[in-house]
């Protein structure tokens, strides 16, 4: 009965989110996408003309918000393990974020194009185990900086969800490590129960030969 009463309570909760109305005024897929608004105009992302891979994309707010803002001369790449149905401007690769071969097909449809900017929104399936959540949760955001590292352009910038437990502290130095300015984000539209945090990394350091 607890999970009911549990379930009961979000699903009210999110008929009567402002976001979830919004969103669906505006034509956006999920209430996420003003997360990634407020972030991007605060700190200025997402420019015409820009190249911005999404991972874990799906149901693909995000990747609305980007192709809006990357126009027509601009590429938004995106990638996750479900389906997502197509957007225009967006070039959409299935698969697991963990698999050499989706990343290899994803790196193959950017080609020679300079990443300006990877952004994550990727979460674990919940298990309701807290520490192999946190655990995994902590893995795919490791995997989305590698990933970062690899691809960015030299001044690139880096946007990823994270939850605040244990190993928080460890990717964050790690994170200071590979960018110039590193600061977290925690955006209107994340709901106040919700230990989400947006680390966003700004200019990629540059590699030293």
């Amino acid at each position: 009965m607890k999970n009911t009463r549990s379930s009961n309570t979000w699903m009210k909760d999110h008929v009567n989110d402002f976001y979830v109305k919004k969103a669906k005024i505006e034509g956006y897929r999920s209430r996420a996408a003003y997360k990634l608004i407020e972030i991007s105009e605060r700190n200025n992302l997402l420019k015409s003309g820009m190249t911005v891979v999404d991972l874990g994309a799906t149901p693909g707010s995000w990747s609305q918000v980007a192709a809006n803002k990357v126009g027509q001369n601009g590429s938004v790449f995106s990638l996750d393990v479900l389906e997502m149905v197509p957007i225009p401007g967006v070039t959409f690769i299935q698969g697991g974020f963990e698999e050499e071969s989706v990343l290899v097909k994803l790196k193959e449809n950017i080609g020679e194009r300079q990443v300006d900017l990877v952004i994550s929104d990727m979460a674990p399936n919940m298990t309701g185990v807290a520490i192999s959540d946190q655990a995994r949760s902590i893995y795919l955001a490791e995997l989305a900086l590698e990933f970062s590292m690899e691809q960015l352009n030299s001044d690139g910038n880096f946007l990823v969800k994270v939850f605040q437990g244990s190993g928080f502290e460890e990717f964050m130095r790690v994170m200071r490590m590979s960018f110039k300015l590193v600061i977290t984000r925690k955006p209107k539209a994340s709901r106040d129960r919700s230990n989400e945090i947006y680390i966003l990394g700004l200019k990629k350091y540059r590699k030293i030969l």
